[in-house]
């Protein structure tokens, strides 16, 4: 993992709207955001429903585009990619956590672990052999032939992030990782996430939670699509 303190991620005055079919603007998700976030850095963003958070992560993990400004990833500015180079950017640079897991209900919890890598053409028992080794990381080694709905909640979440660890990813996206789970189990992930940065990993995280919030390394907070408070928390 890289730990030179390098820029990793950069908008330059980004913003995102959303129009109605006639072409009028509808909502400005983002207005003009300026963002630097280096390599291993711990940050969590944060702010009220309807500040633009889910749009921000959603552009963070190229799954979104900015509809004006730049998105530089290393340097390269991912905005002006096509859809095929933008996945692979995505695959091969990024895991990412939702909040409601999005395991896939037919699949084994194994076979969802191997799906990153299934579209990126990694040989059938390769991917077995690195999905079992994530699994295996996340203490789901006794769980790998288990459904999602034969799993609890916070097994279902190891799950998740096993899957967005499976490509080797230098970046780390999770979406409110603790919001379905008891504080106990989102105790248990919050340590595993931690582990995951004190790799090298750089972890961009979605909170409602302050207490989550003094545990990172800083705190952004969006408000009506602008970034309102960039600040670094004390060490310690």
């Amino acid at each position: 993992m890289p730990d030179d303190r390098t820029a990793v991620i950069e908008l330059q005055e980004v913003r995102r709207d959303y129009c109605r079919d006639d072409g009028s603007l509808m909502v400005r998700a983002l207005d003009d955001c300026c963002l630097r976030i280096d390599s291993g850095e711990y940050v969590c963003i944060m702010g009220p429903s309807g500040s633009g958070k889910s749009t921000l992560m959603n552009i963070l993990g190229c799954l979104d585009r900015p509809t004006s400004g730049r998105f530089l990833l290393r340097g390269r500015d991912v905005a002006q990619l096509d859809d095929e180079a933008l996945s692979t950017v995505r695959g091969r640079e990024v895991g990412f956590v939702f909040q409601s897991f999005n395991l896939i209900p037919e699949l084994t919890v194994l076979e969802n672990v191997e799906v990153p890598l299934f579209y990126r053409g990694v040989h059938r028992s390769s991917r077995h052999e690195r999905a079992a080794t994530q699994l295996e990381r996340v203490g789901l080694a006794d769980r790998m032939d288990h459904r999602p709905n034969q799993l609890s909640g916070g097994q279902q979440q190891r799950a998740a992030i096993a899957r967005a660890l499976v490509g080797d990813p230098s970046i780390l996206l999770a979406d409110e990782p603790t919001g379905n789970l008891d504080s106990a189990t989102g105790e248990a992930i919050m340590e595993l996430i931690e582990a995951l940065h004190g790799e090298g990993r750089t972890v961009i995280m979605v909170t409602h939670d302050d207490d989550i919030a003094e545990r990172v390394q800083r705190v952004v907070k969006l408000r009506d699509g602008r970034i309102d408070v960039d600040r670094r928390n004390a060490p310690g």
